[in-house]
């Protein structure tokens, strides 16, 4: 393990946290601790955000070519240092290998995907009503950005603000979750200064929310906090953001529908579900939460998915065969457990599993189930798989929109009109028709509605929200005022 670990990165320097707490890096399957390191205070923040400060001013009078030069070179850095990182992905997050590949190659696209943005960003020139006058639109950095990294993907959702705050101009100050603090942060530091970003462009503080966690927002430098998380956390940092007047980009929680309509290819059905459901042991924000079932093949849809999940390998993740690994803490499968048995009181079926050996549950499938019940209303993040029936289009897209949340979802339909009819329909930023809902490309919009959070990240929209415009109007000949006729 590399010892910078341990430290905080500001500055381009690798520091001991002045805080007189420490976090605890735990691997999710064994139990091992991996280190602790010295958590970051206040006053490591206020220096990070201050350094960022500064730090931004010259990095964005960098030529966009240099800064292109410096994403192209931490996308060459992940290709060459993958096992590594794949290695960290599985005994940080409990990733599988499978899942840690996926997660890899997301990060490493987006990373291309910002390479691009220096010379994205336009401005434009556009006519005036006043005689004489022309109206210029600039496109320019918002100056210093937040970034609260999770723990489920943690590269991935961290590099997926980062890389383009840093591509269009910005600097950065970086909070990775506590149980993920390298591929969260440190490793996206190392990845940057060895790519030769100047110092104090990407600063990483690692500490406990409760110790830095709101000063984290309200501090007055950054001009936007983006947040990937539960909507719980996201719903305070906006109402702190709100009160500060700082812009936010939110990605928080799911309650994501599969719908299967009468007419579905059932087995690629079942495929898919298995996959959307159970990849990272279900914990993804876009993973399935519900599988809503037209009545009428319900029992043959039931068999298919049962014998796909049953076939699953469960255990160690750094096992390449292993599908379903471990929970990221012994309080997700309490919490997990608490809200399974509440819905099998109230009359809901377990089909398949359930076993728990130490954070790894077994696939559970559960029949019966309604929408009231908690393991159907609730976001599981976890490994249950709810089943409800439907009996018409009308049903499923109300049992779908039933829900605070509306971020992903999918339909599974032969006639793909009517597919892409109903989700235009259900409530949610995003809808996969005959796949799954765990989906995420780089150049495509990223994000939510209702609960599910606010903005969105990819593409034209990612270089947006890490930009702000300014109205410069020209003025070329002498106006004439109403005042002075």
């Amino acid at each position: 393990m590399s010892n910078t670990y341990t430290k905080q990165y500001i500055n381009g320097e690798w520091v001991t946290g002045s805080s007189d707490k420490t976090v605890t890096n735990y691997n999710p399957f064994s139990g091992e601790e991996l280190f602790t390191l010295q958590s970051a205070s206040e006053e490591d923040l206020n220096r990070a955000y201050t350094i960022a400060k500064e730090a931004q001013k010259s990095w964005e009078k960098t030529t966009p070519g240099k800064r292109q030069q410096i994403l192209d070179k931490v996308a060459a850095l992940m290709t060459e240092r993958k096992e590594e990182i794949i290695d960290w992905l599985v005994k940080e997050s409990g990733s599988t290998v499978i899942k840690a590949n996926v997660e890899w190659a997301a990060a490493t696209r987006v990373v291309k995907e910002s390479a691009s943005f220096p010379y994205r960003m336009k401005g434009q020139i556009a006519p005036s009503d006043t005689p004489g006058k022309e109206n210029r639109i600039y496109k320019s950095a918002k100056g210093v950005i937040g970034v609260i990294g999770p723990w489920n993907f943690p590269l991935h959702l961290s590099m997926r603000s980062v890389a383009p705050a840093i591509a269009t101009g910005n600097s950065v100050v970086l909070k990775p979750a506590s149980e993920t603090p390298v591929t969260a942060g440190f490793l996206i530091a190392e990845l940057f200064e060895e790519a030769g970003l100047p110092k104090g462009v990407l600063n990483v503080v690692a500490g406990r929310g409760s110790e830095i966690g709101d000063a984290f927002v309200t501090h007055p430098i950054p001009k936007l906090i983006s947040f990937t998380g539960s909507t719980e956390v996201g719903q305070h940092i906006g109402e702190l953001a709100g009160k500060n007047i700082k812009e936010t980009a939110l990605e928080l929680g799911g309650n994501n529908v599969f719908i299967v309509m009468d007419d579905a290819d059932i087995d690629q059905a079942a495929e898919s579900a298995a996959f959307g459901k159970f990849l990272h042991q279900g914990q993804i924000c876009m993973a399935i939460n519900r599988i809503i079932v037209h009545e009428s093949i319900h029992d043959e849809f039931v068999e298919a998915f049962k014998e796909k999940v049953a076939s699953l390998q469960v255990g160690d993740p750094a096992d390449a065969k292993t599908a379903v690994g471990p929970l990221i803490n012994k309080d997700a499968i309490e919490r997990i457990q608490e809200s399974l048995n509440t819905s099998l009181d109230q009359g809901a079926e377990k089909i398949l599993g359930g076993e728990v050996e130490g954070n790894v549950m077994h696939p559970v499938i559960l029949t019966n189930v309604t929408n009231d019940m908690p393991i159907a209303k609730d976001e599981i993040f976890g490994s249950v798989a709810p089943i409800l029936k439907f009996s018409t289009d009308e049903e499923a897209i109300e049992m779908a929109n039933a829900s605070q949340y509306g971020l992903s979802g999918s339909v599974h339909s032969s006639d793909l009109n009517r597919g892409v009819q109903i989700a235009h329909q259900i409530e949610t930023g995003m809808v996969h028709i005959n796949d799954q809902p765990v989906n995420d490309e780089a150049h495509m919009a990223f994000g939510g509605e209702k609960e599910s959070g606010l903005g969105r990240f990819g593409g034209e929209w990612a270089l947006d929200k890490f930009t702000t415009v300014k109205w410069i109007s020209v003025q070329q000949e002498r106006r004439q005022y109403p005042f002075f006729k």
